[in-house]
């Protein structure tokens, strides 16, 4: 495979990126082989841009503002956890059974998981920047049905064309950032897509809980309505940004590619050499796939390809199985199980470790490619366990059945230090995935495939992550009402589990560019992630100059 060093090149104009020293080519050279790519570039265009050239040229601008859409997840996370304990919700859906409630919430991970499918097409047909717009409008919809609902068969309809949206959102979004960033900023651009989802899942949960004080329906009505805004404000708002030049150099529009590259990394300078340079890896790396075969999902299946599709969903997997989103929806149910009665109190409780989760995101996103994918993963898994099993003994030690709302509940009854111990095992839990597991493993399936059936590979892994999301949504209230306190033994298992997949399977892919991660997997290693060296695949200008060279004599 080809690989493109060019991203990494650009590290030389900013301190954050590596740099070319001029000792390491020959000038003349390399001005002979950047002028001969000179003249094989289309003609510079001037068309009437269908983005601005302004918010185009700032990366980090560009790379986050379609997190909005992984926001929307957030906002249904929140929707739904903030309501379990109110009368008004209850009395309109006519209380729900733990089963039914389970039903409510897993409609939305189902629409996600067709949603997710469904950008195998929409991805590569439309494109990037269209689908996520195509996102926004149905959150739209699926909110406005939501606000409306006078049943649970309504309600189930609104959450999953809401969850339709989040399916097809949460898949593309990555994929748009992984494709337009730097390498050496990638793994923090796409980590605003779980920051996005921390900021939905708070300022949702505080609308809830001010709404809280109104009676009757509107206490949750209102919520329901205003959660279309952020939709709106996406979709209207990508009109202003470029599509990918990535997407566009694999549909034959390599002027308006090269257009938007200068724009992105050029200053508006279609001549700019690392532009140009990055232009032709890019176009290179594109023909070479096209004579690899069709993009079909027999490519998901072809050697070098089918070990990224099983790393790419099983992390998906792995990151419902660690019970991050069981202890964001039911966290009501979490915190009465430890004695914490009162349905104020409890939404302050619940408040903090949205708070929390929000606060410890940041400085993965800040280290995200300092530290690497693999050491997030790993001592996340190992860290997250450990809290899981302390809550599900202090439970087990201290718990009892009682009666709750008129059900049967293992409780903890009059110990509140034992409820303190559990709130904060449980805000430390929260803590140990914010900081690790939650921004990587968006990061890692947007980046580990081949440009010919990255779109599909990621939609497929993160339709797993939607399979797993809808299985323990559904699960989860059952759950906690029939084996209790191993309900968290269970989740600190798989966290465990998943550790040693992380360390045995997946190689490290931080600070090299989409091509570069090429050589990393051709270094083999399935079951020896580790001998995988961090400096496997880096190149700079001479190893470009020679991968040209030898293209030339080959066709020659």
């Amino acid at each position: 495979m080809t690989h493109d060093p060019i991203l990494s090149l650009k590290l030389s104009h900013t301190s954050s990126m590596r740099s070319v020293p001029d000792s390491e080519y020959n000038a003349a050279s390399r001005h002979h082989f950047v002028t001969r790519l000179h003249l094989s570039l289309p003609p510079p265009v001037n068309m009437g841009k269908g983005y601005n050239a302004r918010i185009a040229s700032n990366p980090y601008i560009v790379g986050t503002f379609a997190c909005i859409g992984g926001g929307l997840f957030g906002l249904d996370i929140s929707s739904m956890s903030a309501v379990l304990n109110n009368p008004a919700y209850a009395n309109t859906f006519n209380n729900p059974t733990a089963n039914a409630q389970g039903a409510i919430v897993a409609s939305m991970p189902a629409g996600s998981l067709i949603g997710a499918l469904s950008v195998t097409y929409l991805g590569d047909k439309l494109g990037r920047k269209k689908t996520i717009i195509l996102a926004g409008l149905f959150w739209v919809i699926g909110s406005i049905l939501q606000c409306a609902s006078v049943n649970r068969g309504m309600l189930v309809v609104g959450r999953v064309i809401a969850g339709y949206s989040v399916g097809i959102s949460s898949t593309v979004v990555p994929v748009y950032q992984s494709e337009i960033a730097a390498p050496a900023i990638r793994g923090r651009l796409v980590s605003f897509q779980q920051w996005s989802i921390t900021w939905g899942i708070l300022l949702q949960y505080f609308v809830q809980f001010g709404c809280s004080y109104i009676n009757g329906n509107a206490s949750f009505r209102i919520p329901w309505g205003l959660q279309m805004i952020p939709a709106i404000i996406l979709s209207l708002g990508m009109l202003a940004f470029p599509e990918s030049p990535r997407w566009l150099v694999d549909h034959s529009r390599e002027a308006e590619a090269l257009e938007i590259l200068a724009d992105l990394h050029g200053g508006g300078n279609q001549q700019d050499e690392l532009v140009v340079l990055e232009f032709e890896e890019i176009k290179s790396q594109v023909y070479f796939e096209r004579n690899e075969g069709a993009k079909s999902w027999s490519d998901l299946f072809k050697p070098g390809v089918a070990r990224r599709v099983v790393l790419g969903s099983s992390l998906q997997m792995w990151s419902q199985l660690t019970g991050m989103n069981v202890m964001m929806y039911y966290v009501v149910y979490v915190f009465e199980g430890a004695g914490l009665t009162g349905r104020r109190a409890n939404l302050i409780a619940d408040s903090v470790q949205y708070v929390l989760n929000v606060t410890f995101t940041v400085p993965a996103i800040i280290y995200i490619d300092r530290w690497g994918r693999r050491p997030m993963f790993i001592y996340g898994c190992l860290v997250m366990g450990f809290w899981l099993y302390l809550v599900g003994g202090l439970q087990a030690r201290f718990g009892q059945w009682g009666t709750l709302n008129g059900a049967p509940t293992w409780v903890v009854v009059n110990n509140p230090n034992a409820t303190r111990a559990i709130i904060v095992c449980s805000y430390f839990f929260v803590c140990s995935f914010a900081i690790t597991m939650g921004p990587a493993s968006w990061t890692y399936p947007a980046e580990i495939f081949p440009m010919r059936v990255r779109a599909k590979a990621v939609s497929l892994s993160t339709a797993t992550n939607w399979l797993f999301n809808f299985a323990l949504a559904w699960a989860a209230p059952p759950m906690l009402t029939h084996i209790q306190w191993k309900t968290y033994f269970v989740f600190g298992t798989f966290n465990f589990a998943a550790c040693i997949h992380f360390f045995f399977c997946f190689p490290e892919t931080a600070q090299r560019s989409l091509e570069e991660i090429e050589d990393v997997f051709a270094q083999g290693h399935e079951y020896s992630a580790w001998a995988v060296s961090r400096s496997v695949g880096k190149k700079d200008l001479t190893d470009v100059l020679a991968h040209k060279e030898s293209i030339e004599k080959s066709d020659a």
